[in-house]
């Protein structure tokens, strides 16, 4: 067995090893007390779904507490007369659903590293890290393995694609944050879609060590994309190296009111179904991990705007899949979320709430984010500036006070009760939850317990409460591949 650098077992305090989850065919119940995996199924009937997976898609909304999930349904509701995707499936009784714990080894409130590693290898790891135990022993992710079982393999995300969430699935690291060396490591991984923005961590003038790595994907084999044009002329054949930003994929809201983005930057549902399109046309299948990637980053920045609009973003990616699926029984889906954050949620205003449905609707009259609010602001701007710059993102008028309040911020000079809530963006998030009643917690990751939503070949194994590291069993035995005896993994 695996041991850290205390002489302790890296593993969960059970002392039941990944090799031995995997030898009991990782879905009999032992999951630390809970109703595992096991909540919704017959007994005996665990093991029906092995190898009966040709093609498994993990979608990930980052950071989505649910507040987020619940304000994008009411916001498609009021404005368009339609659930959400992700609700309708619930109304529908068309997935298995649970709760997840989505702790990581060291914390109750995780991050997306470790978050995305406890799927990605079945192992609980430290925050920060990518995959690897704190003394350095590499588990191997889910994408490798797939890849040697002759799938097709892609990440898709509006974030970096050297982020945490894609790094989980196909990377080790001992920091999350060496992004030029996880695009290295992504390239030399021989993937055959990557999608999302990054550019930074590609393009040698802006890589510290000024090295091609576009050059090198060519010389691999990619196809690679700058813009949606060039997605969408496409013809489906080859491995894909696209990259539509230097940094994360603008926020949904600014792209879809500023021409350039909307010319030139894939929506998270284009770049999903153009990767099906390609993983698809593998005879073997193929793996897919799909993030929303900015939710979370709404949520840091207490942007009511960037984050319902990215939800509805996301769930146009779910869309995207539940058109490839429609008429198939051999693709086993996951829905969910890595973590919390920051709660938002709409809250009581107004006599009886008469209040909270019309402050809601305001939403949809914004046109940018916060994040495009305070690029325009510094501590020098005036407070008729800042007034100004705040009706022409959202069309509400705030009062003198409210936008001195923001000035103090970028001095440095506000100081709430709760430390955390001192920034210019939470200021500004405040501020605009006396217009919207959507208030926030805090700038941070929650604990929460996450949605897990599941349809295909396997999902009827989803309980009604289920530890992070158990879908790493799942999809590696609903795919029917097998997990290398390797000296990298307890044994």
């Amino acid at each position: 067995m695996s041991k850290n650098g205390s002489g302790q077992s890296n593993l969960p305090k059970n002392g039941f090893s990944r090799r031995d989850f995997l030898k009991t065919g990782a879905l009999s119940g032992l999951f630390l007390g809970s109703a595992g995996l096991m909540g919704c199924t017959a007994p005996g009937t665990s093991r029906d779904y092995a190898g009966r997976a040709k093609n498994v898609i993990f979608l990930v909304s980052d950071g989505m507490s649910i507040g987020a999930l619940t304000m994008a349904d009411s916001m498609l509701r009021r404005r368009d007369g339609r659930p959400s995707n992700w609700i309708r499936l619930y109304e529908e009784g068309k997935v298995s659903r649970g709760l997840m714990d989505m702790a990581s080894a060291n914390s109750l409130v995780t991050g997306s590293a470790a978050a995305s590693s406890s799927w990605g290898c079945g192992v609980r790891i430290n925050n920060g890290a990518v995959n690897m135990s704190p003394d350095g022993e590499e588990f191997t992710p889910v994408l490798p393995i797939f890849r040697d079982a002759g799938k097709a393999t892609g990440l898709v995300t509006t974030a970096r694609i050297t982020h945490a969430t894609p790094a989980g699935f196909s990377v080790n690291s001992p920091e999350r944050g060496l992004e030029d060396e996880i695009a290295v490591k992504q390239l030399t991984g021989n993937f055959d879609v990557l999608m999302g923005g990054g550019n930074s961590h590609f393009d040698p003038a802006l890589r510290s060590d000024g090295l091609d790595l576009y050059a090198r994907a060519r010389d691999a084999g990619y196809s690679i994309f700058r813009t949606k044009g060039e997605m969408a002329a496409y013809d489906g054949s080859g491995k894909v190296l696209g990259i539509f930003s230097d940094s994360h994929v603008p926020y949904t809201l600014d792209h879809i009111n500023t021409p350039e983005y909307v010319e030139n930057v894939p929506a998270l549902a284009e770049m999903t179904r153009a990767a099906i399109n390609r993983l698809s046309r593998n005879p073997n299948g193929f793996i897919l991990q799909i993030e929303g990637g900015r939710v979370d980053h709404a949520a840091h920045s207490n942007d009511i705007g960037g984050l319902i609009y990215d939800q509805i973003a996301f769930d146009d990616a779910i869309g995207a899949v539940l058109e490839f699926t429609a008429n198939r029984d051999d693709t086993l889906v996951f829905i969910t979320t890595d973590h919390g954050n920051a709660s938002p949620s709409l809250n009581a205003a107004g006599s009886f709430y008469n209040d909270s449905n019309p402050n809601f609707d305001k939403i949809v009259n914004f046109k940018y984010t916060n994040n495009w609010i305070l690029s325009g602001l510094n501590r020098d701007s005036s407070v008729s500036q800042i007034q100004e710059r705040i009706e022409e993102a959202t069309m509400l008028q705030v009062s003198t006070r409210h936008a001195g309040i923001l000035r103090q911020a970028y001095r440095e000079e506000y100081e709430p009760v709760y430390s955390m809530m001192s920034t210019p963006s939470a200021a500004l998030g405040q501020i605009l939850a006396e217009h919207t009643s959507v208030n926030w917690v805090g700038t941070g990751h929650t604990s929460d317990y996450v949605e897990l939503a599941a349809y295909g070949p396997g999902s009827e194994a989803i309980g009604y409460f289920t530890r992070n590291t158990d879908l790493f069993g799942l999809m590696t035995r609903a795919a029917g591949v097998q997990v290398p005896e390797s000296s990298a993994y307890p044994a």
